[in-house]
């Protein structure tokens, strides 16, 4: 059975991996980029790590992105958040 914070994982993973992409950044090329091992990455894009706050730093910062802004939509009261409301809320 998975846990609220398993959903939260991995929605937070999705909006990195949502970002990246909308980026243009590949996993290897993004890795590279922020110093992070790209199979950590992975990890966390799939929702398999309990990232600490300064990954998720150096996350957002790569991104060009608020802390605030990387957890835009993933309230663990919200469930099932299409891909259109991410693109939405990509924008500052």
């Amino acid at each position: 059975m998975r846990s609220a914070n398993d959903d939260i994982r991995q929605r937070l993973g999705q909006r990195i991996r949502h970002l990246r992409e909308g980026r243009g950044y590949s996993q290897r090329t993004f890795s590279l980029m922020i110093d992070m091992d790209r199979t950590y990455l992975i990890a966390v894009e799939h929702g398999r790590r309990n990232i600490a706050i300064d990954n998720l730093s150096k996350i957002a910062e790569g991104l060009d992105v608020t802390l605030s802004d990387l957890f835009r939509g993933i309230d663990s009261t919200e469930k099932n958040v299409a891909a259109s409301d991410w693109a939405a809320s990509t924008e500052p």
